[in-house]
């Protein structure tokens, strides 16, 4: 890599992510960049993580992606869940300062946050409202 590669910085943020998951406890696996298929055609995950014993696909967007790409990306996602050679079922965690309108049914769950912090902040928000307790009226 060069050393003003515009990769330094993706490649810095992916860190801050391996930093924040083992603060937070319990990371069984931390794989950077694996490839699934050719360059371009299959899934490229920058991160495949198992955390809490659930395996996650993590993307670290520092770019804003068009509609089209994000459509394109999952799509390739969803080719490989369907492939059948995972042996698990990976969630797909985008960790961007954008949110993106996820368009279509995927044969996963896709989770998007800021950081990974906040994404596990957000399971914990998860509350139920109190159940209405009713008079019998006698």
């Amino acid at each position: 890599m060069k050393q003003n590669s515009a990769k330094i910085g993706h490649f810095l943020a992916i860190v801050n992510v391996y930093k924040e998951m083992n603060q937070l406890g319990d990371l069984h696996s931390f794989i950077e960049e694996p490839k699934y298929g050719k360059k371009g055609e299959g899934a490229e995950p920058d991160i495949y993580c198992s955390f809490r014993k659930t395996p996650f696909f993590i993307e670290v967007q520092r770019t804003i992606y068009g509609e089209k790409q994000m459509n394109d990306k999952l799509a390739r996602y969803a080719d490989l869940f369907n492939s059948g050679i995972l042996p698990d079922s990976p969630h797909v965690l985008i960790l961007s300062d954008q949110r993106y309108a996820i368009d279509g049914e995927y044969p996963f769950k896709i989770f998007q946050a800021e950081s990974f912090t906040l994404f596990i902040q957000s399971l914990k928000m998860v509350t139920f409202p109190e159940p209405i307790k009713i008079n019998s009226g006698a």
